[in-house]
């Protein structure tokens, strides 16, 4: 039996969730509340997407905690997904070698020298025991060995197959404005060498803006085809809202306040991170500042080892602005792992006049911004309190799928990254 730490029992108990409704849009989620800083990465480089090439040497790392004494015997599956993140048809014979598609988490952790302890966890794929054979989607899901009905937490990678060329282009010069609050993207995959017969009909286009996936779009058809290209180009679903630049804080030493943090304070069991207060930015001017597009890394001062001696700090966020009546209020980025949920939602504090949203979050150097969501739709939008502006440096990613008709998986035929703005 698992000891867990008494921090614990102040968490929510472990959600049991069914993996093809759970995967969605977004594959990477923890449904176990004493995991956190689940980060997936490409091994040699965490600004990269996650995607590796199929047949190279390049490698996936798959990190996260879990606030406990001892550790627990973890194991983990691979799931081959379509482009929607939906498991497909395939059985793990058909896309791993031996087709034994378990093994366990055995590269693991413990903290040292932290108020706060925890284990942490570590995969590296592909390795010896699991090498995918096929392009496309992957979800990892990660259970105990003693529930494996059970999910912990799911990570998402990608394979590709680099046969597909892309040229991609972004414009604040768009078709709704013209160098005010919008960015729009235009396309040409060139899919000769690459197994696609009709461009017209068998590719799926992906875009993401900055890792998001709640306004990611989808391409079945392009708006033209030249040559041997086929052209996405004047779509109004490539109209993107530029949003604003992220916001940045660090918690690296934890005796003097970094950038963004206001002040310290330690009441066992935990460090105390006051950020200081945001404003809307909605109505200011936009401001260019360098950012990781909403992504963090964990560091801390004086130890080369922040995987396992970083800190866990309980870190306030707060908003002065009236309430919104019509919509709810998030924060974004990897910090959140981009999810809206009650851990994102922040709480209006009528008495302050703030939204307020408490994360626990360790050591390190963080991405955030505030997204609304109205009442009653799906829709995250930078506007209400981060203003947009063309200018902004947003990270777009592309993904490219053959979808053959009759085809029992969607490879992955090609991935480009534009940069807009500086």
């Amino acid at each position: 039996m698992v000891r867990k730490s008494c921090l614990i029992s102040a968490l929510t108990a472990i959600l049991v969730f069914c993996l093809p409704e759970a995967a969605g849009r977004n594959p990477v989620a923890v449904y176990a509340p004493s995991f956190h800083t689940l980060q997936v990465t490409a091994a040699d480089d965490d600004m990269a997407p996650a995607v590796i090439r199929l047949g190279s040497n390049d490698h996936i790392a798959i990190s996260f905690d879990e606030i406990a004494s001892e550790s627990r015997y973890l194991r983990y599956e691979l799931i081959h997904c379509d482009a929607d993140w939906h498991p497909d048809r395939l059985m793990a014979s058909e896309y791993l070698p031996d087709g034994f598609n378990e093994a366990p988490v055995d590269d693991y952790e413990y903290s040292r020298a932290t108020t706060v302890h925890y284990v942490n966890y570590r995969i590296t794929l592909p390795d010896d025991r699991m090498n995918p054979t096929l392009s496309g989607n992957y979800l990892v899901r990660v259970y105990d060995e003693s529930e494996p009905d059970s999910t912990l937490l799911t990570a998402g990678f990608s394979i590709v197959e680099p046969l597909a060329r892309i040229e991609a282009n972004v414009t604040g010069r768009t078709d709704i404005d013209r160098n005010t609050a919008h960015q729009q993207l235009s396309l040409a995959v060139e899919t000769v060498g690459s197994g696609v017969s009709s461009p017209a009909t068998d590719l799926i286009v992906k875009i993401r803006q900055n890792n998001r996936t709640d306004n990611e779009v989808t391409l079945i058809s392009p708006s033209s085809l030249r040559g041997p290209q086929a052209i996405y180009e004047h779509m109004p679903q490539l109209i993107f809202p530029g949003g604003k630049e992220y916001r940045r804080f660090e918690t690296v030493n934890l005796r003097f306040p970094g950038r963004g943090v206001e002040s310290y304070l330690y009441a066992h069991p935990f460090y105390h991170a006051t950020l200081n207060p945001d404003v809307p930015r909605k109505d200011t001017p936009y401001s260019y500042d360098s950012t990781r597009q909403g992504r963090f890394r964990v560091r801390a001062s004086a130890t080369a080892s922040p995987r396992t001696e970083a800190d866990y700090v309980l870190t306030h966020f707060t908003l002065s602005m009236p309430e919104m009546m019509d919509a709810d209020v998030y924060v974004e980025g990897d910090l959140t792992l981009r999810r809206f949920d009650q851990a994102s939602r922040m709480v209006y504090n009528h008495a302050a006049g703030q939204y307020e949203c408490t994360l626990l979050l360790k050591q390190g150097a963080y991405n955030y911004c505030y997204l609304a969501i109205p009442h009653g739709s799906t829709d995250a939008l930078t506007g209400p309190v981060e203003g947009d502006s063309h200018a902004t440096v947003n990270e777009y990613t592309v993904f490219v799928y053959h979808n053959p008709p009759g085809g029992r998986y969607q490879r992955l035929i090609g991935m480009a990254t534009v940069t807009a703005g500086r």
